[in-house]
């Protein structure tokens, strides 16, 4: 009796740089478009397909074919709510800046306002273009603060650690963290008040 060897089921072929652009190319559009109705701001939205593309690149440009509409789908879509998390947690900057008065330097910013403050308040256009000329004073500052004042503001409102996160990654203590808050937030507050904006 002889034996037939089994047919070898056949795995999917890679995409090749050229099938890669291709598809990146027909889909660019596509994507802005989408972007642009989830986010209201075209520049945000060139930025997000631009990252998205780049994403899927530069770790998925191997991937079969047929896997890649998919895969640039996921990635789009968590670069979008990205894009919000990040506009929430800076919009978190001013309102914290506006919302904490306490002259504790233990006491962290982000803490008090989590306590006090619950309510989300309607976006009007007037509102958003002070909250964009405040964010661009806020990061223009920032640059201006102690490297560890800084570290800890970012880490506490951009990158959304909590106290002992923070702590861990900046090697200090979590009281250390709160006084590094709360300074870069007076100072950031008196800065803006310099330049006339009233939180």
């Amino acid at each position: 009796m002889t034996l037939r060897p089994q047919p070898q089921s056949e795995s999917p072929t890679l995409a090749t740089p050229y099938q890669l652009s291709s598809f990146l190319e027909n889909t660019e559009r596509r994507a802005f478009k989408q972007a642009v109705y989830a986010v209201r701001d075209e520049e945000a939205a060139l930025d997000i397909v631009q990252d998205a593309m780049m994403k899927l690149a530069e770790k998925y440009g191997d991937r079969p074919e047929m896997e890649l509409p998919l895969l640039f789908q996921r990635i789009l879509q968590n670069a979008i709510r990205d894009h919000f998390r990040r506009s929430k947690v800076r919009a978190l900057w001013t309102t914290a800046l506006s919302a904490f008065t306490s002259d504790d330097d233990d006491q962290d910013p982000l803490e008090t306002l989590q306590s006090t403050q619950e309510i989300d308040h309607p976006e009007t256009p007037e509102s958003q273009l002070f909250q964009a000329r405040t964010l661009a004073l806020i990061e223009e500052e920032l640059k201006k603060l102690p490297p560890r004042q800084r570290e800890a503001f970012v880490m506490r409102y951009w990158e959304e650690l909590d106290v002992a996160e923070t702590a861990s990654a900046m090697g200090c203590s979590e009281g250390s963290v709160k006084t590094h808050c709360s300074r870069a937030t007076h100072t950031l507050a008196a800065a803006l008040s310099a330049k006339g904006i009233k939180l």
